[in-house]
């Protein structure tokens, strides 16, 4: 069934959307940017586009959520503890952040559409690896492997979406977010049965190298398609990007408060994915059940991920949506502390639906900070930088207190207080600091 509902809410996709407004960035000539007209319906190149970057997007997040349902498996036949198998989840997170700090230097050598596609070759490579990778270090260097692609990808991609859906940035950045949700789903949902058709975790694990070897090859041969007819954004994708209007992140305090505020909705995410399965077999949950749970959250979280920034799109103050997510998490948080055996299935479709909207919500507030796609495709890749390695700490340091206190209930509490941290942050995210975040430089 969750799988009925993951390729339901892909076949509905707004076919009619107005434009939104776009900001100017100070100190730039704005005027000099091409960007195409808003319009108010989407062309079959545009679909094609948007179903390449749906596909991509899939292929992000089953290396994480694979993993979970089978993770008292992998952890008898390695013989790691809980704190050293939630590495499995929280390395490639921090391989996400340092990659996509890296990002633009990749750019500028080899080009947005040979940098995504070598972060889907990394993936598969990954994935593959796992069906012979049988101690816990050869998991975990998959692991990093792994995570660089989905860096590369998560950090270009934006800035691709930034150029070819300028006046629709919302939508492409909704999809984006709700396949990344999807595919954590299925990963979810499908691994455990594959393990026991193939009777080993290992099938489970290297199944999800295929797809992504797919969405490679249909990458690619959608940006040829696309240069040879003419497509000038296609053919600047592929080019080594020219260096962006110098602006120093690491200086700048909106770039480190959007970093912190990304960092601490993605904690969520990945405590989440790591411990949700884990605690309720701790309950008496089976590993099919416990992982159709996991994969009912992500069908929650891709729905609000696509469903809330269409909804903010024609306000420009993304703030109250980002409270209403927020919210939404906490109630849900709170509601697996307090009663998780009553309804378990409303907390966790509770909580995954402000887990994926304020994700994708968070990347559409950063790329409304600058209107040239090139300094908003560096703020996005640094955010996540930022916003990656800090959430890759939230699942160590809940394996580490489940060790402790043979619970997870001081996990759970402290994911609240960091929701409710991020409900305070939020209020800083006002639309008339756009254009001051830059200053002098």
């Amino acid at each position: 069934m969750v799988n009925h509902f993951l390729l339901l809410w892909l076949t509905k996709i707004p076919l009619l959307l107005q434009g939104t407004p776009v900001n100017q960035t100070p100190g730039i000539d704005t005027t000099q940017i091409s960007r195409p007209k808003a319009t108010t319906g989407l062309s079959w190149s545009d679909g094609i586009w948007l179903a390449a970057i749906v596909a991509i997007g899939l292929n992000l997040r089953p290396l994480l959520t694979s993993v979970s349902p089978l993770m008292a498996t992998i952890r008898a036949a390695t013989g790691l503890s809980f704190s050293g198998v939630s590495l499995l989840t929280s390395l490639p997170v921090v391989a996400m952040g340092f990659g996509a700090l890296g990002a633009g230097m990749l750019t500028r050598v080899v080009g947005e559409t040979r940098g995504v596609a070598l972060g889907l070759l990394g993936i598969a490579l990954a994935c593959g690896a796992r069906f012979t990778a049988s101690s816990g270090t050869a998991l975990l260097m998959t692991a990093l492997l792994a995570g660089i692609g989905v860096a590369a990808i998560q950090a270009l991609l934006p800035g691709v979406m930034k150029q070819r859906f300028h006046a629709r940035v919302p939508l492409a950045m909704g999809l984006f977010s709700a396949s990344i949700m999807g595919g954590g789903g299925l990963g979810a949902s499908l691994s455990p049965y594959i393990a026991r058709a193939f009777d080993s975790w290992h099938a489970g694990l290297a199944v999800w190298a295929a797809p992504a070897a797919l969405a490679c090859a249909c990458w690619l041969a959608l940006h040829r398609s696309a240069a040879s007819s003419g497509d000038t954004r296609a053919v600047r994708a592929a080019d080594p990007m020219p260096r962006a209007p110098h602006v120093a992140m690491w200086r700048k305090r909106r770039a480190w408060s959007l970093g912190l505020h990304f960092g601490l909705v993605n904690g969520g995410y990945t405590t989440l994915v790591a411990w949700l399965p884990a605690y309720y077999q701790q309950r008496g949950a089976s590993v099919a059940h416990s992982g159709s749970l996991l994969a009912a959250m992500t069908v929650f979280q891709a729905a609000s991920a696509l469903l809330l920034p269409l909804a903010a799109s024609s306000f420009r103050d993304r703030r109250p949506w980002l409270v209403a997510g927020l919210s939404a998490q906490l109630l849900g948080i709170v509601g697996l502390l307090a009663f998780p055996d009553d309804a378990p299935l409303a907390w966790i479709a509770i909580a995954g639906a402000g887990l994926g909207g304020t994700f994708s919500l968070t990347l559409v507030t950063a790329l409304d900070h600058a209107d040239d796609h090139r300094i908003a495709g560096r703020l996005v890749a640094f955010v996540q930088g930022i916003g990656f390695i800090v959430a890759a700490i939230s699942p160590v340091i809940a394996g580490r207190l489940r060790d402790l206190t043979g619970s997870f209930a001081a996990a759970w509490i402290m994911l609240a207080v960091c929701i409710a941290a991020m409900i305070a942050l939020t209020f800083a995210f006002s639309p008339r600091s756009y254009g001051r975040w830059l200053g002098p430089r």
